[in-house]
This record gives structure tokens, sequence and C-alpha cells, in this order.
């Protein structure tokens, strides 16, 4: 099976049209309404609004079966693109460097090759069209399920696909259990007691004890920590003082707790609190803390892991699956597998040398990679349908 070039090319067009026209987390109000457009000229049946701008749309198969959801994210970040695509943002500060626009149009072409297939289709095909997957910790998986997304076709299986700059376009990350990892944020206000640069014995400094709780946090990882358990803890943000000569009154601190397991995430957010609480204490400071669970570890089920193995198996071969390693990124695709079985898997999206990361100005996703990414998509729905009509 592949792909018409028809095909490929109105969803290159669409996601240049997307990518040129982005929206934040809640907001993706044109964005909406394009993909609702889409589903129009295709004649697809579907229902708007979940979670404010999110659309599941249905195609029902030729032949009774089960329910298989395939999942599209549609949301942008905040950030000022420097890419110099010709298709760059025209929105300031407001940039498609996760890939969603491209997860949008590929998935609307596979609605298309489905259409295209109908008669192959054993059950019924859910289109889950999903904002505010960058909103953590809130997210829009869960406010869609909450909205009763799936109260009348509840799946049996869910499948989502995600551009991976770190392979080429035409290999796959596939991998059974957790793929991606708990992410967990805080934020910390450290309180002294300002005062003279030349009188530190009148003060406390809110820079050194800042200083020394950044350090001891690390010790969660490198002495706290299973070295076989995957652990990250990262200070991004840390501002405090006024002038040179000023001993600064507060610190702010933010930063992010990235875990795999769920026995780890419970180790670092106890010793956590233990350090801050103990570190700024001894210091003579106060503190404020707030600590935000964010989204759980994507975990796919070996059953359905194993079933897209054997579908880009059968596809491309052996080359096409490399051997992968988890990510400790956080994915919102994580709750839906929290009620659902399925599988979350890595598309080679990389465009080679200069290749910049995710969420970074200048990420630029490979549109050689969205045939392929449509060919698994419409193949693997197909392929677990077909599985699922005989357990």
């Amino acid at each position: 099976m592949r792909v018409s070039n028809e095909i490929v090319s109105d969803a290159i067009a669409l996601r240049r049209e997307l990518h040129k026209n982005p929206e934040l987390s809640t907001k993706e109000y044109e964005t909406s309404r394009r993909i609702q457009n889409q589903l129009d000229r295709l004649g697809i049946p579907y229902k708007a609004g979940y979670a404010g701008t999110g659309i599941l749309g249905v195609i029902e198969g030729g032949h009774p079966g089960k329910i298989v959801g395939l999942r599209a994210d549609i949301d942008a970040l905040p950030i000022q693109e420097i890419s110099q695509e010709p298709f760059s943002s025209e929105k300031a500060g407001v940039m498609h460097a996760c890939g969603h626009d491209a997860h949008t149009s590929m998935l609307i072409a596979t609605a298309r090759v489905l259409l295209e297939r109908i008669d192959e289709i054993h059950g019924t095909v859910l289109l889950i069209f999903q904002p505010a997957e960058e909103l953590s910790p809130l997210g829009g998986s869960q406010s869609m399920m909450d909205d009763g997304v799936f109260d009348e076709y509840k799946p049996d299986v869910l499948i989502g696909q995600h551009v991976w700059p770190g392979l080429p376009a035409g290999q796959f990350g596939v991998m059974s259990g957790p793929i991606m990892g708990n992410s967990d944020k805080f934020f910390l206000r450290i309180k002294g007691s300002g005062g003279h640069a030349s009188m530190p014995h009148d003060t406390v400094d809110a820079i050194i004890v800042a200083n020394q709780v950044v350090a001891s946090l690390q010790t969660i990882v490198s002495r706290n920590a299973d070295p076989m358990e995957p652990a990250v803890v990262t200070v991004g943000r840390f501002e405090g003082g006024t002038k040179h000569n000023v001993i600064a009154e507060t610190v702010e601190i933010e930063g992010t707790i990235r875990t795999q397991s769920d026995k780890m995430k419970t180790l670092a957010k106890e010793r956590f609190f233990d350090i801050v609480e103990k570190v700024t204490s001894a210091m003579g400071a106060e503190v404020d803390m707030q600590f935000d669970d964010g989204y759980p570890a994507t975990v796919n089920t070996k059953k359905w892991a194993d079933q897209l193995y054997e579908t880009v198996h059968g596809l491309y071969g052996e080359e096409a699956l490399p051997k992968v390693n988890p990510s400790l990124a956080g994915e919102d695709f994580s709750r839906f597998l929290q009620n659902y079985p399925g599988v979350y898997y890595w598309l080679g999206s990389s465009v080679g040398e200069g290749q910049k990361p995710l969420h970074n100005p200048a990420f630029r996703f490979n549109e050689e990679a969205i045939p392929f990414g449509v060919e698994v998509m419409s193949e693997a729905a197909i392929d677990t349908l077909n599985t699922l009509k005989t357990t």
C-alpha cells in the first residue's frame, strides 16, 4: 500500500497552512474550523466542542467490528519562530515547534486513505483531534474524556503518532511499556533577609540559599535514585537580586522532575520536599513551594505495540525499526492510555544536518515523513481491527 501523490500533496499544503496559522492551547478556534472544513469535504460525520476545540470524527467500516481511535494533537507553543521556512508562523510568539501541524494534516490524509479502503475496515475508526496537549499539567485528553468524547464510541484500542527529529524519515520508534515519562514541575520562592553587600552577617542571602537548594536537589538523582531507574531534575529558571551591592531578599526557582516509573516519581517527590524544607530552614530562610503533578508516563500496551511493530515491519522491513530508548519528555496521550489500551510511537522526521530538537524556535519538520506517517497510521488501524476481530 502506498499513499497517492495527490493525498501527500494535499497533506503538505494543509500542514503548511496550519504552520502559518498556529494557535495556543485552548485557543485553537481557527485550527478546529479548518479541520471541520476538511471533514465536511470528505463527508465524514463528526462532533466538535470536546475540551472546547476538540473534534471526534467517525469512519464506519464496510464490515462490523470493534473500534480503534487515532489521535492527533492540534495546538502550538508560545515560541517565536526563527526556522526561516517560507511558510513560517505569521503569528508573533506562536509556533508549531512540536509537529502538531503535521500530526493534524496526516490524520486528515489517513482518513482519506481509509475512505478509499472502506471495504477493508472491519469496525469503526475514530479520528480524535485533541487540543491543549502542551498545557501541562491540565492537558486536553482528560477534558475530552470528561466531555464524553467516548460515550457513544468506546475505543478498544487507541493509537497515537508523534514526529521525532531524532530519527530519519522512514524509521519508527516502537516499543512496549513506558515510552514517555512522568513530567512534574515545581516552583519555589525562597525568602531571606536582604541588606548591604558589605554586611552579609546582617542578612540571609536568598541567592546563597537558593544555590544550596539547587545543588542539593541534584542528589535526588545522583544519590537517591537507583542508577537503573531513569530520572532527571532540572532547574529551568533562577531569578533573584536587584543590584550589585544589594544582598537578595528573594529568589524564585522553577524546574521539572522527570521520571519513568511511578515508584521513582514518588521517591523524587518525597525527597524534593524534604531537601527544600531542610536546606532553607538550616540556612535561616523561608520558602513557598508549589509542586504540580504533570502528565503521567505514557505506557504502551504490549499487545498493541507488538501489533504496530508487525505493521511497520510488513510495510518497510526490519531497517525501519531501529532499537530506541524511551524519552523522559511528557505526553498528554498518557491519560488516554490510562483508560484504554493502545500504543504511542515515533515517526522519524529529521531534516538531517542542522536539525533542531522539538520545542526549539528553529525546529523544522521533514515533509518526506508524511507518506510514511499516513501509510503506517492507516495500515495500523486496519491491522488492529483485524486482530480485534479474532480476539
